[in-house]
């Protein structure tokens, strides 16, 4: 692919990914004021935005077979662990803003924890295994995220009540 059409490519896939969360977020700030039709256009067009990005990355050869995408997956919480959220989080620090330090600490935990799975489920991958996965619960707070059974009464990381976490 020639340079500017790829530049164009990989800017319109981030700002069509950065639509999809922003939508879905109006979304649920719509569906707690009462709005269950204005919400569900969010959502509806958040799915469009998602497509137009998914689109984007295959046209650019970003998603690939699921041993590539766990090691791409992993590499990227590996980076955001190890060099972008403790930049952050000191740039935060410096400029005394208490609650982007919050939620720079509360990504960079559970971080580690999707490293992880990702490097996990890895090893299940080569072995030409599947992951067994159940129940997977996510902290709606901070995005702690378990496998399996909750075995604590609140997240380790935020303090949220386990019984708030998201069931997929």
């Amino acid at each position: 692919m020639k340079e500017m059409t790829r530049k164009s490519l990989l800017d319109a896939f981030a700002g069509e990914s950065m639509a999809h969360m922003k939508y879905l977020a109006f979304s649920e700030v719509a569906e707690k004021e009462g709005y269950p039709g204005i919400a569900k256009l969010f959502k509806a067009i958040a799915y469009a935005e998602q497509v137009h990005a998914t689109n984007h990355a295959k046209a650019l050869g970003l998603i690939g077979t699921t041993q590539e995408n766990l090691k791409e997956a992993a590499g990227g919480e590996h980076f955001e662990i190890n060099e972008m959220y403790p930049a952050y989080d000191a740039i935060a620090k410096l400029q005394e803003e208490k609650l982007a330090e919050r939620y720079i600490h509360y990504a960079l935990e559970a971080e580690k924890v999707h490293e992880q799975m990702y490097n996990d489920a890895l090893k299940d991958v080569e072995d030409n295994k599947d992951k067994e996965v159940d129940k997977v619960y996510v902290c709606p707070v901070c995005g702690y995220t378990a496998i399996g059974d909750l075995d604590f009464d609140k997240c380790p990381v935020c303090g949220v009540p386990a019984d708030k976490f998201v069931e997929f």
